[in-house]
């Protein structure tokens, strides 16, 4: 009887990378042979070789195998840790396996009397544990404590996100992780995105028990990486029955408990959990009827048990979320909640205005600082936001460029944990509007509803933590000119005494780079002249960084190494950047050494006698041109504006019409192209809207390859289109503006539409990953600034039987979010030719935020 045998189970999702050479010779080649497929000398007669595989005769001569063994051509790497340690295996062809908990991290030192490192009960009445990796046995003996405590259902929450095996050792299985030669101290995390955790620990099981076979049943691991002493040891091997995946060692158990479920539910170890971490939560919710609002009370809520390695970060995090929960569920506290002695008050901006913006925001705030006392005691989320900023404020001034220093590590460890705490709030809030509606909505699909968050989030960035102005004068920061900024590529300069000054055809309405004192008279002078006659002009400044004039040349603070990118600055009202314009004004002025300036040709050291912030450059003109109205309405470089950006553009705009109707309109940004040019085709739409639309031909005529792309007909515009009520011609009236803007601007080759596709074919042509997604998101901005100007011309025509007594915003939030506007904006991307998920930059979340080249995550990676 002929029997084959397969000496390798089904091939690994992961693909090794490097090759290495098994190839044995005599009895060591057969023995080999034989523990691939478990077979015992004894029972072995003789092998006999051929050109396709082995043959196995056993000694009664009864039976015959032949060994299919594709063990040998596998391309697995071995390794060392040090010259001194030996060489072995490496698991998915880099990584070594590592004892995952050491004994010093059990601080509770709870692991010989409950079974896990650090067990514990919240605080209070909830049923709330928490605990760091158990063994099997123990995770065993937890269950069994926690039914002696008379809880007959447990929820059991796994939290981490890195892949983890055990291994048989005396009568138990014991957790390792794979980690880096380079930390092994540290867990994996973000290895594949395309592959789920437990997919990933299969791998590695699949990997383990062929290095097994390879030598001689044994695989070495480590268990002391401080010292190393007798180290590497050995485990034996023999199948997968010696290897158990986290799965096996946490749903065995429960089939002796059938009440109790258990869940794998991968926080970060830093910063928040994306939403759909939060929609998954949510769904255990759901599942469970007990933790429903509308359960009868017969019986008793389930206790949830959280578990990450040591049981402190991601395993707070979860008895936070968990703590919510049951405070919704059992009723919310009527009396104002008193502070704790002790107790830090996080006194950041982003959490004020979020406060005050969400319904109940006091009391949202609230329970979740009563969240976080009655599970603080092994660590504190307040406390952690705290230290990181005393840290911050403590350390030398050595920023340079983020994340290249101290300091920018430890403004990186304060943002992740403002931001931890900060979704924490908005999801205690999704929580007050969603829970008693049995979770209608999922926490993405709300946030979606209420993309407002989203933006108010994004001002939580390094500029409210990050150094103050006078880190001008000591030499963290220079001074840039508006020369080096700005190319004259209109060449007016020479007549206008500004770079890039035109105007709309047929239409008061202007725009140029930043002016300093002597262009700004000449512009004046020559709207108000008898060819031009306007007597009343708004000026209106977009730019969000701080600029100022000295010694009558206008200049603007950047970092050393980002010359050409702002420095961002986050202000909730025009008045602030004045404000701080004042400050720098005053450092300048009282400063009494030189400083560094880039100019056009060079970088100088220069000592200014005169400087004067903008406000101060158009109240002097005012007195000259008392038809002078000027207003400063940030708006962030190649963005899409904010909501708001478009209510104070039109509002401004309808106030001035109002006035006069001949009123003439300048836009000015650094260098009068991107934001100039947007802000003047949002200006010529609502002249449009109020004077009377010019004849629109049906159809452009692009003679280009892809000319579809050219004419800004991707998928994720066209949906919107699709959305709106005559949303063919909405596109169509806006398409007009911009060739009409355009082509004041023709040497500029710049046309806000084309610029989209010409941007993300620039990728293909990256000299690095890094530039090529800062390629991508700009791409990105690009095709949401083109989707924006068609939503406000949309809202422009709906709107416009009530004078647009709604502002734009309100119109966004009230009606395009409940139209699905902000999910498809929330899932943006070229699916012509990617898969928009690839990159986080799809998102809200991590698009609206402000960005540097050195900030922009990586292809797959998240923030």
């Amino acid at each position: 009887m002929g029997t084959s045998a397969s000496a390798t189970s089904q091939a690994a999702p992961f693909s090794p990378t490097h090759q290495a050479d098994h190839q044995g010779n005599g009895m060591a080649e057969h023995r080999r042979l034989l523990q691939s497929v478990n077979i015992r000398n004894s029972k072995t007669k003789s092998i006999i070789t051929n050109k396709v595989a082995p043959v196995v005769i056993t000694n009664n001569c009864r039976e015959e195998f032949q060994i299919h063994d594709k063990i040998q051509s596998a391309n697995y790497l071995r390794g060392r840790i040090s010259d001194l340690l030996p060489e072995h295996y490496l698991v998915l062809g880099e990584f070594f396996m590592v004892q995952d908990v050491y004994n010093r991290a059990d601080v509770l030192n709870t692991t010989k009397s409950h079974g896990a490192p650090n067990f514990r009960k919240v605080k209070g009445n909830y049923p709330l544990f928490g605990m760091g990796q158990p063994s099997l046995s123990g995770f065993k003996q937890v269950l069994q404590r926690l039914q002696i405590d008379g809880f007959e259902e447990v929820i059991f929450i796994c939290v981490r996100e890195e892949p983890v095996v055990f291994f048989r050792s005396s009568g138990d299985f014991i957790p390792y992780t794979p980690r880096r030669k380079e930390n092994l101290h540290e867990n994996l995390h973000d290895l594949d995105r395309e592959l789920s955790t437990e997919q990933i620990e299969l791998s590695i099981r699949k990997e383990l028990c062929d290095f097994a076979k390879l030598s001689e049943n044994m695989f070495s691991v480590y268990n002391d990486i401080e010292h190393f002493k007798d180290e590497p040891q050995h485990v034996h091997i023999l199948s997968e029955e010696d290897i158990h995946v986290t799965e096996e060692v946490y749903k065995r158990p429960l089939f002796s408990h059938p009440s109790h479920r258990y869940y794998r539910l991968p926080l970060p170890m830093e910063g928040a959990p994306l939403e759909e971490t939060f929609d998954a939560f949510v769904n255990i919710l759901r599942e469970t009827p007990n933790l429903s609002v509308t359960r009868d009370g017969s019986s008793p809520p389930p206790a949830l048990l959280f578990s990450c390695q040591v049981g402190v970060g991601r395993t707070n995090l979860g008895l936070i979320l968990g703590a919510l929960v049951f405070h919704h569920l059992q009723g919310a506290s009527k009396s104002p909640r008193q502070k704790i002695q002790g107790e830090h008050k996080l006194d950041f901006q982003v959490i004020q205005l979020l406060i005050s913006c969400l319904p109940k925001g006091q009391q949202v705030l609230d329970e979740v600082d009563d969240a976080i006392a009655i599970c603080s005691e092994m660590h504190n989320i307040k406390d952690a936001v705290y230290e990181s900023k005393l840290k911050l404020e403590g350390i030398g001034e050595d920023y340079q460029i983020q994340g290249s220093s101290t300091k920018g590590y430890f403004l990186q460890r304060t943002l992740q944990s403002l931001e931890r705490y900060v979704y924490l709030l908005v999801f205690n809030a999704y929580l007050h509007d969603q829970y008693s509606q049995a979770f209608s909505q999922s926490f993405s699909q709300w946030m979606c509803m209420n993309a407002w968050i989203y933006r108010l989030l994004s001002s939580m960035d390094s500029s409210e933590l990050s150094a103050p102005a006078n880190l001008l004068t000591n030499g963290i920061r220079v001074l840039v000119s508006s020369e080096f900024l700005s190319t004259d590529l209109l060449s007016t300069a020479k007549e206008m005494k500004v770079a890039n000054f035109r105007r709309v055809s047929k239409m008061a309405l202007y725009g140029m780079a930043q002016p300093n004192s002597e262009a700004l008279a000449v512009v004046m002078s020559y709207l108000t002249d008898t060819r031009r006659g306007h007597s009343t002009v708004l000026w209106l400044n977009l730019q969000e960084e701080l600029v100022l004039e000295a010694n009558g040349q206008m200049f603007t603070p950047r970092e050393p190494g980002c010359l050409e990118q702002p420095i961002p600055v986050c202000v909730q009202h025009p008045q602030q950047l004045q404000e701080m314009e004042l400050a720098l004004k005053q450092d300048i002025l009282s400063c009494e050494k030189w400083l560094e300036v880039i100019t056009e040709q060079d970088k100088q050291m220069r000592m200014f006698k005169s400087c004067h912030t903008i406000q101060e450059l158009f109240v002097h003109q005012k007195s000259i041109h008392p038809g002078l109205s000027y207003q400063r309405i940030p708006l962030s470089d190649c963005c899409a504006p904010a909501e708001q950006v478009f209510d104070r553009l039109l509002e401004a705009m309808k106030s001035s019409l109002a006035e006069d109707p001949g009123c003439a309109f300048i836009f000015n940004c650094h260098d009068g192209k991107d934001r100039t040019t947007a802000a003047m085709v949002i200006g010529t739409l609502t002249l449009w809207h109020i004077n009377g639309f010019p004849d629109c031909e049906d159809d452009e005529i692009v003679s280009v390859p892809d000319a579809k792309y050219t004419k800004g007909e991707f998928e994720a515009v066209m949906q919107v289109v699709r959305f709106l009520p005559d949303g063919h011609r909405m596109k169509r009236e806006v398409d007009v503006a911009l060739d009409v803007v355009s082509e004041t601007m023709t040497p500029m080759h710049y046309h806000l539409r084309e610029i989209i596709i010409s941007t993300y074919r620039q990728i293909k042509m990256a000299k690095s990953e890094a530039d090529a997604q800062w390629l991508r998101l700009r791409s990105l901005q690009y095709l949401e600034r083109y989707i924006y100007l068609i939503l406000f011309n949309s809202y422009l025509h709906l709107e416009k039987k009530d004078s647009w007594r709604r502002p734009f915003s309100q119109w966004m939030y009230q009606v395009a979010a409940r139209s699905g506007i902000y999910a498809i904006l929330n899932h943006l991307g070229f699916s012509e030719f990617e898969n928009p998920d690839e990159s986080p930059m799809s998102r809200l979340r991590f698009r609206w935020l402000p960005h540097t080249v050195q900030s922009i995550p990586m292809r797959g990676e998240l923030i």
